[in-house]
């Protein structure tokens, strides 16, 4: 059968690759057309457009960059309806296709959403629109399922597809050799893929190095960049860079600095304690402040209910802050309590095996 995936940024161009291998066990004649990553070209079929090109952070970039997202929403359509798949897969990045979705609903397409949008957080009545034009849901979260029962809508709970992720990962290990790293204690700093986060949490991150002398800091770099660009931020800083080695950077990390994202899970999954930070727009975060229904903003906390890990939020995030929030998790009491919690959460997450669990679900409703 024919698939077209849409994946708009790194973590989905993961999930998708992930995807992509276990439709092809479960598929034969699996052939593929996409908007995704180097992970899914990796897997096979044509790579249509790059997901550097899609993902823009916040409302402000969103409006700012409003021109672009309807030329790729245009191209992303007309590609759809030359290619005729036999189903689109939808993987996250809601703002694009949900629109995606809708448009295939309408041109008689099945449409398949894996990774739910996270309406839970905010516009909760976008479940409405969700129900009209997606004909399976397969949710990643444990909580989704109850809440999409109470808006009538029954969902399938496939476990996370991160748990995939991690147990193919096989450590590196000459892996500080081979990155020029010494014995020291690694603090791991992941400030995102997408250029708005790196450019407003870096410098952040970078400022508490001095603090830390018996550590060495390492920057989770994002392929799409390249040494030059983060170089812009290091400057004279003793800080190193690793590219595409963000497990085996953590699995070597005694503590991390993190972008709030997918990246807070992988984190507390290999067992790291951590410190989320987030900085956005004023007006994005003004209006986000008014809109969005939750407690927390990264997915340990929002996965186990209560504060597991500190977020750090817009003037929250600075120097003085995260050095005095970073300090106790690297010895001591509260670093044992973390990781106790990183237990607890391990467990609420399940086995892996969701990549599989989806792609057996998919090809079963499309036969």
């Amino acid at each position: 059968m024919k698939y077209y995936l849409v994946a708009g940024e790194a973590s989905g161009d993961l999930h998708g690759a992930n995807l992509m291998k276990a439709l092809k066990t479960e598929d034969q004649n699996a052939s593929f057309r996409y908007f995704g990553g180097d992970k899914m070209q990796a897997q096979g079929g044509e790579l249509v457009k790059h997901y550097a090109e899609m993902a823009f952070m916040g409302f402000t970039e969103v409006i700012l960059n409003l021109r672009t997202i309807f030329k790729n929403l245009k191209a992303c359509k007309e590609d759809i309806l030359v290619y005729q798949p036999d189903a689109l897969i939808l993987i996250d990045f809601p703002g694009f296709n949900l629109k995606i979705a809708e448009f295939a609903k309408e041109q008689g397409i099945k449409v398949c959403y894996y990774i739910s949008p996270k309406v839970w957080a905010w516009n909760q009545k976008r479940v409405l629109k969700i129900k009209k034009v997606v004909d399976q849901l397969f949710c990643i979260l444990p909580f989704e399922v109850d809440f999409y029962r109470e808006w009538g809508m029954e969902v399938n709970y496939v476990g996370n597809p991160l748990l995939d992720e991690i147990a193919q990962f096989s450590p590196d290990l000459e892996f500080r050799k081979n990155q020029n790293l010494s014995e020291q204690k690694i603090i791991a700093l992941l400030p995102g893929s997408r250029k708005q986060e790196i450019e407003r949490l870096l410098p952040d991150m970078l400022s508490v190095t001095a603090s830390f002398p018996n550590y060495q800091f390492v920057v989770a770099a994002a392929p799409t960049f390249t040494s030059d660009y983060y170089q812009q931020f290091i400057g004279d800083k003793n800080v190193k860079l690793v590219f595409s080695q963000t497990y085996n950077l953590l699995h070597h990390a005694e503590a991390a600095l993190v972008a709030s994202g997918t990246a807070t899970l992988e984190t507390a999954l290999f067992k790291i304690p951590q410190v989320v930070l987030y900085r956005g727009g004023a007006i994005s975060v003004g209006i986000a402040r008014l809109v969005i229904k939750i407690r927390f903003i990264s997915l340990v906390n929002l996965i186990m209910d209560r504060k597991v890990v500190t977020e750090l939020i817009q003037n929250d995030c600075n120097t003085g802050k995260i050095i005095s929030e970073l300090s106790p998790i690297l010895i001591g009491d509260e670093r044992n309590v973390m990781l106790n919690d990183y237990e607890e959460l391990a467990k609420k997450m399940g086995t892996s095996g969701a990549s599989e669990r989806t792609a057996k679900l998919i090809v079963e409703f499309l036969r």
